[in-house]
């Protein structure tokens, strides 16, 4: 990598990491890009450079934040380690469960978005793409089938488990684990 690219991508990232940090503080609604590319030490044109607005911004960095999960996930969990491939999925969610636990900042900006066209832009920038990461967690070859099983099982977590973590709403999450697991263990067993 050339020392020019080595800088844009330093530019990007302090971009990136600066407006993280003034959405979570300010509230995404109340941070312009004034306030990110002072904050960064920036020229205004520069943001301009790397995004079309703070919106696209914002996606990228909803992006970034959840390949983040997705790769601590990868190294963390534990998963590949298990037999039952039901298993391996409920300790995948239980893993990014406790790290949006530990930072329900991170979980306010995601704001819900943690959906299904984040993950799919997330993990398929990863190593290998969502298909392959899961067809060999789940032995499912069925693409179609296997993105439906996948596609129902984080717009469940990531809906229900919003209010838990962040309000405590209708209960802990300690309390709501083990019935979202047997829920997500009968999506599988549908398909397994």
């Amino acid at each position: 990598m050339s020392k020019v690219e080595e800088n844009k991508l330093l530019k990007q990232s302090r971009l990136m990491e600066t407006a993280f940090s003034l959405f979570t503080t300010k509230g995404f609604a109340h941070t312009t890009i004034s306030d990110i590319v002072r904050e960064a030490d920036m020229a205004k044109g520069t943001f301009y450079l790397y995004f079309h607005d703070k919106y696209e911004l914002q996606e990228r960095l909803i992006v970034w934040k959840a390949e983040d999960l997705f790769q601590h996930v990868v190294a963390q969990s534990g998963y590949e380690k298990l037999e039952d491939p039901a298993d391996k999925v409920i300790a995948i969610i239980n893993d990014i469960l406790d790290q949006l636990q530990k930072t329900p900042h991170l979980l306010k900006f995601i704001n819900k978005n943690l959906s299904w066209g984040v993950f799919r832009r997330a993990i398929g920038r990863a190593e290998n793409n969502y298909i392959t990461f899961f067809q060999n967690i789940l032995g499912i070859q069925d693409a179609q089938k296997l993105e439906i099983m996948v596609y129902t099982i984080i717009e469940f977590v990531s809906s229900t488990c919003h209010s838990v973590i962040l309000e405590q709403n209708p209960v802990d999450l300690e309390t709501y684990r083990p019935f979202m697991t047997r829920i997500v263990r009968k999506i599988l067993e549908t398909e397994l």
